[in-house]
């Protein structure tokens, strides 16, 4: 029966993103509580190419999603980086990571995971670049920096262990358990080399149409993975993924509103056109190297653990694939349950009616979570902010509340904010 072997498909992409996910998300948690944050602000702040390559080589190795880093862009911005450090950042960020570099060597082959951040680099460079161009230098926004997550509450290895799970993983949980299952479903669905004969997913029509598809939906450069990897296991060429896993992170309709606000119109049509004509022609690029590479000899192994057939056939599981595999469902199964008791309580609060509700949009995450929160409690008057990310409701406790001054506080983390018709209430 196809759901039967839907679940073995399921079962082997976890088996390959398991061990390679994990170990990722414990370096970037190490990145993330030993790297010096002076080095991340020191020279951002000049409209000039090497604050823009700065900022392109910062954002690279960050596990930020692409809606994880609108808020940190806009603290960078706060801390004095010039306009075009930051389309830099906002740029190379959400495009790659340490985790994600590693779950692409698991799924797509090295070539395929070193290009990536290379391309993510170029990408961010000459973003920035073209923004130093065109757009006048301003004075940066004087408001106070904005948090963009919670603090580990221990250093060390428990400190990354923590911030590896609950600030990373859980900004990308959903978007993991998406990516898996659709993977699943299309291996299931679609057959091997179903796609080389189809002409509209070749060249650069079918990098058109998969630029079509991804710039207004948000897609986690992690969880695409494996989505990519059985595409181009169905035969979709090699390019046309990567236009899929550059221009799905770096754009979706959050992120491109975010900007507008920020940085303005110039800056987005520069943002939008950088991704979208460098994705293209790297992706163009990338198919002729890896021609090349084939035809040196440097191909992928016969075992069917190369570029793209990572998750068909191979190797019989390994005890740490299995283990990583178990450790990662627990996890992923325990953020969940996380997610649906907090919606209760505020939900019940809501009902009744306690203290003041804003409705926020553009909340996608638990980074997009922590920001809101920490925005809000900034305020003096303001004495607790429970954000709920199903419904989009934030219930705030304090006194003297004040609807405009919250809302203005939501918008300098990036995000909209409007006032429920049933927001106040006496406690």
């Amino acid at each position: 029966m196809w759901f039967e072997t839907f679940l073995h498909q399921l079962w082997q992409v976890m088996l390959e993103l398991s061990p390679s996910l994990l170990l990722g998300l414990f370096v970037a948690g190490l990145v993330h509580l030993y790297l010096p944050r002076e080095m991340v602000h020191r020279g951002l702040n000049r409209p000039d190419l090497r604050s823009a390559a700065r900022a392109s080589l910062i954002g690279v190795p960050l596990p930020l999603c692409s809606c994880g880093v609108i808020p940190t862009a806009l603290g960078l911005r706060d801390q004095g980086a010039s306009k075009g450090a930051t389309t830099a950042f906002l740029i190379s960020t959400p495009q790659t990571g340490v985790d994600s570099l590693l779950v692409s060597a698991s799924f797509l082959g090295w070539p395929f995971a070193l290009f990536k951040p290379v391309a993510a680099f170029v990408t961010g460079l000459l973003g920035g670049a073209l923004v130093n161009r065109f757009t006048a230098p301003d004075d940066t926004p004087r408001h106070a920096p904005v948090a963009t997550a919670t603090e580990p509450s221990a250093g060390g290895f428990k400190g990354a262990l923590r911030y590896s799970v609950f600030e990373l993983l859980a900004a990308i949980d959903l978007w993991v358990l998406a990516g898996v299952l659709v993977a699943a479903l299309i291996t299931t669905l679609i057959p091997t080399d179903y796609l080389a004969d189809r002409t509209w997913t070749q060249g650069l029509g079918g990098m058109l149409l998969v630029l079509a598809l991804s710039i207004p939906l948000y897609v986690c450069t992690t969880g695409s993975v494996p989505i990519a990897a059985s595409l181009i296991a169905a035969g979709m060429p090699a390019g046309t993924a990567l236009v899929f896993l550059m221009a799905g992170p770096a754009t979706n309709v959050a992120t491109l509103g975010a900007i507008y606000r920020v940085l303005g119109t110039r800056v987005l049509g520069i943002y939008l056109g950088t991704v979208i004509l460098m994705s293209v022609l790297l992706g163009l690029g990338f198919d002729s190297l890896l021609q090349g590479v084939q035809k040196a000899g440097w191909a992928a192994p016969a075992d069917g653990h190369g570029l793209g057939g990572q998750i068909f056939g191979g190797h019989g599981p390994h005890y740490i694939a299995v283990g990583s595999a178990l450790v990662l469902s627990g996890l992923l199964a325990y953020l969940l349950g996380l997610r649906l008791k907090a919606m209760l309580p505020v939900r019940r609060e809501a009902t009744r009616g306690t203290g003041l509700l804003l409705r926020v949009e553009g909340m996608s995450c638990q980074h997009c979570v922590a920001s809101v929160k920490k925005s809000l409690e900034s305020l003096a008057t303001v004495s607790e902010a429970t954000p709920d990310l199903p419904s989009g409701l934030v219930r705030i406790r304090g006194d003297h509340l004040d609807a405009t001054d919250l809302i203005r506080a939501v918008e300098k983390a990036g995000f909209r904010a409007s006032e429920p018709r049933e927001a106040r209430a006496t406690d």
